[in-house]
């Protein structure tokens, strides 16, 4: 699968979010997330496992209950049933792979 930039695709599962699926194959997801400063990302556990790659702005994950300040150039990994959220200090975009594929996230699905 090839996909070439677009601004097209973006769904809004919570306020202060933004989430385009950029590319999928048979086991694993590449998203984009925008996220507005002071918006939250609710703890939350999910199978999959991912990585994200901070682009801009500055987050604070937590992750298994320890607090962790994400800036422009810092990666992460999080295991599958991890529980896990963030509070956005910035304006941020990440880019975030998930494997297995997010069932929830192909093109189409509801956010």
């Amino acid at each position: 699968m090839f996909t070439k930039h677009s601004d097209a695709g973006y769904v809004n599962p919570l306020p202060g979010v933004e989430r385009r699926t950029l590319v999928h194959g048979a086991k694993m997801l590449m998203t984009e997330f925008r996220f507005r400063k002071g918006s939250t990302l609710p703890l939350h556990t999910h199978p999959h496992e991912q990585a994200g790659y901070l682009v801009s702005g500055h987050l604070r994950l937590t992750v298994d209950g320890r607090d962790l300040e994400v800036m422009p150039g810092d990666s992460y990994c999080i295991a599958g049933g991890i529980e896990h959220g963030a509070y956005v200090v910035e304006d941020s975009v990440v880019v975030e792979v998930f494997s297995p594929v997010r069932e929830d996230y192909l093109p189409g699905r509801l956010p």
